[in-house]
């Protein structure tokens, strides 16, 4: 239970650190305490999503149907269930990633003046 409060902990302020990368009121937060959060997130999620997309790739080709582990008689649900945990940690990536450099070239040129 505690391991699910971290996570959603986590995921909140990652929502805040993100929506305030666009927001008015987020140029009044330190650069650094926005880029934190996004940094982490960032990796964590591409450490988990990329791994993630190549095992659905795996299991989508027939290659290893039960992924990394090989769990060769997994069910159908728990097919598509690996799919869709890993599809949303992949494209969380891919979305994270930009937005973070995004924000750090553009809060770079707010400091350069």
């Amino acid at each position: 239970m505690i391991f699910n409060v971290i996570l959603i902990l986590m995921s909140a302020v990652g929502a805040v650190a993100v929506v305030a990368t666009i927001r008015p009121w987020g140029r009044r937060v330190p650069r650094w305490v926005l880029l934190t959060p996004l940094w982490f997130g960032s990796a964590l999620l591409v450490v988990r999503g990329v791994p993630g997309m190549v095992e659905n790739l795996l299991m989508a080709t027939g290659i290893r149907r039960g992924g990394f582990m090989g769990a060769e008689h997994i069910s159908v649900a728990e097919f598509w269930a690996g799919m869709g945990i890993n599809t949303y940690f992949f494209l969380g990536a891919v979305l994270l990633v930009p937005t973070t450099v995004s924000y750090f070239r553009r809060s770079r040129s707010d400091i350069d003046g």
